[in-house]
């Protein structure tokens, strides 16, 4: 028998619940060691192999100055081109910035003024709101469709409220979808490219969960569609291999942007850690059987979430999602109003995300991290069935 590389064995099996009780991150230490965590966007794997090398190597050499180079485009250029067939990250125009939302908060400096607005799609990521609303914007929504996809006529309402008074303005796109893990598809980011450029908004993707998508499902970087040139995203390997705690991203600008990117003040380079430049990149050029391994864990847990909520919770609402490791459950018809994540958690000692700081679209509604075992994740269910029993 041919023995299994490490990286090909399911990522997801490998740690016990003691070994996960060990770590001292937030998913584990928030809560009393008799709660479940399925809340925070950590995943219950260990670090990819070749991670750890490159990391391990960094600190024998004593490589543990300021970060700096373009060995994060790079990789970034070289996955993009494997992965998505893009071509569009071009070293000349990205910028290391110390984490996705903080790079989203430098552009969103560059592009809008205090008082202006930011258009998102609720329900979405609680920080777009606190980050958003702390530098002194205001978030116009733009809801989701009751399918969890970009609604045009929404947008454009949004985009016109969004610039009314000659102001400027910026539409903050998550993509893939965070908590829906919808992923757009080309004619949809295409459509959002000509509403927006028509109403003079410029976009802002996020697109940290875009290694993440799933089988039956195809990632289209937003800034390789058509009329998406003066557009930026801002992406990083911190979800998709469990980096979240090695700081570092990348903003990326697209040629009718390059010349505001290059406005990015110099001291947000100090921000992302050498460490963390050294992880993602080795992440990006040399994790991908990591990540093949850890894709085919979380499409084996989404489906093994949708029988167990079938049998067990069968009036929760649940689509599975195309992309992320998070489910979006509809817990309306539970009776709990907006007090589910808080049942589940007094009740059965499941911590799960709490719909409501998601926006429009968010009560009744929780989020639960499925990038754990499927054991763990059968006994959070069983026990979030016993709580509302």
């Amino acid at each position: 028998m041919v023995a299994m590389a490490a990286d090909e064995i399911n990522p997801l099996r490998r740690l016990s619940l003691e070994e996960l009780r060990l770590r001292t991150s937030t998913k584990w230490t928030a809560y009393p060691s008799d709660v479940l965590p399925l809340w925070v966007a950590e995943m219950d794997t260990p670090v990819a192999e070749s991670v750890v090398r490159a990391v391990t190597r960094a600190m024998e050499r004593g490589d543990t100055g300021y970060a700096g180079g373009t060995e994060y485009a790079r990789a970034l250029d070289v996955f993009a081109r494997e992965r998505w067939g893009w071509e569009g990250v071009v070293a000349e125009r990205t910028a290391i910035v110390p984490d996705v939302m903080l790079g989203i908060v430098e552009i969103l400096k560059l592009i809008t003024a205090p008082g202006d607005a930011v258009v998102a799609n609720s329900p979405v990521y609680p920080p777009f709101y606190a980050f958003v609303e702390h530098m002194d914007r205001r978030i116009v929504e733009a809801p989701l469709d009751e399918a969890g996809r970009i609604d045009p006529a929404t947008l454009e309402s949004a985009c016109r409220e969004a610039v009314a008074g000659g102001r400027r303005a910026a539409y903050l796109l998550c993509s893939p979808h965070n908590p829906t893990g919808t992923v757009h598809t080309a004619q949809e980011l295409a459509a959002v490219a000509e509403l927006t450029a028509g109403h003079g908004v410029r976009v802002v993707a996020d697109e940290i969960h875009a290694p993440l998508v799933l089988p039956g499902a195809r990632f289209v970087p937003y800034l390789s569609v058509p009329g998406a040139e003066s557009a930026f995203c801002v992406m990083s390997a911190s979800k998709a291999w469990h980096l979240a705690g090695l700081k570092a991203a990348l903003a990326v600008a697209g040629p009718g942007a390059a010349a505001d990117l290059a406005r990015l003040p110099g001291e947000v380079s100090h921000g992302p850690s050498h460490l963390g430049v050294i992880a993602h990149a080795a992440a990006l050029r040399h994790g991908g059987d990591w990540l093949d391994a850890v894709l085919t864990g979380l499409d084996e847990n989404r489906r093994l979430l949708a029988g167990l909520l079938a049998r067990q919770l069968p009036t929760v609402g649940y689509a599975p999602p195309q992309a992320t490791y998070l489910a979006w459950l509809d817990c309306r018809a539970l009776g709990l109003g907006d007090t589910a994540a808080s049942v589940f958690l007094e009740r059965g000692r499941v911590a799960l995300t709490s719909g409501v700081p998601f926006g429009t679209g968010g009560s009744g509604h929780v989020r639960l991290n499925f990038a754990t075992s499927p054991e763990l994740l059968t006994e959070a269910v069983d026990r979030m069935r016993q709580a509302v029993a």
